[in-house]
């Protein structure tokens, strides 16, 4: 597995723990699960660029996100799905994957640690962030 698909699995993770918890801070989180974890510095450095983008602007992409999930809140979507989300959301905005792969590695995410129905859902509402962001 490529150094990116390990570094997006241990973001992640980082933004799951994160997730369950929210008295803490996104970066004091993702430190300590990566520590416990004994990750690698070059994954470490990959999910920490998505986690930085995460907590610079996790208000905008939950609200371009609101916006598309229309019949969906945020709030009332499964964690996993809710992060793999953000995540890739994230990723776009950061600009550096394309977006195909963005999508593709996100559907991996969601049903590794989901389910085939969380990477179909995925794959919707990347598809449709994608677009209106001008990406696809």
């Amino acid at each position: 597995m490529r150094v990116e698909s390990r570094g997006r699995a241990r973001a992640l993770q980082a933004l799951y723990a994160w997730d369950m918890r929210l008295d803490e801070s996104l970066g004091k989180v993702a430190e300590r699960i990566w520590d416990d974890l004994a990750i690698p510095p070059a994954e470490r450095q990959f999910a920490l660029k998505l986690i930085t983008r995460l907590m610079t602007t996790g208000d905008d992409i939950d609200s371009q996100l609101a916006a598309i999930t229309t019949n969906w809140r945020l709030e009332r979507l499964g964690a996993i799905e809710r992060c793999v989300l953000r995540l890739a959301a994230a990723e776009f905005l950061q600009g550096s994957t394309p977006p195909r792969v963005v999508i593709k590695e996100s559907m991996r995410l969601a049903e590794r640690y989901g389910s085939p129905a969380s990477a179909k859902f995925v794959n919707g509402v990347l598809d449709a962030f994608a677009r209106k962001q001008g990406l696809l």
